[in-house]
């Protein structure tokens, strides 16, 4: 067993895994660019009345069968505030 970064090639599909944030837990098959994977993800959300985008960063890629898996972390830093728990539904 070796402990080799995978690689994926252009038009190979992969499967990102958020972790943190408001797509914690979530996943999204993605296409491989030139590069391979993305290093960043931007995921647009919605609050009650501005869009709000959160940064998610690459930290790791497994293979599992024939696909790739990259986990991406939010990062809070570079995240726009996320709404309070208690302000999140209309009364």
């Amino acid at each position: 067993m070796t402990n080799e970064q995978p690689t994926v090639a252009h038009g190979d599909e992969y499967i990102a895994i958020f972790s943190g944030g408001p797509n914690d837990g979530q996943t999204d098959r993605r296409i491989a660019t030139s590069t391979g994977w993305e290093d960043e993800v931007i995921v647009n959300g919605l609050e009650s009345t501005a869009a709000a985008e959160f940064a998610y960063k690459a930290t790791g890629a497994k293979r599992v069968g024939d696909i790739v898996h990259v986990t991406y972390v939010w990062d809070p830093k570079d995240a726009d505030d996320l709404e309070a728990t208690e302000e999140r539904y209309d009364s």
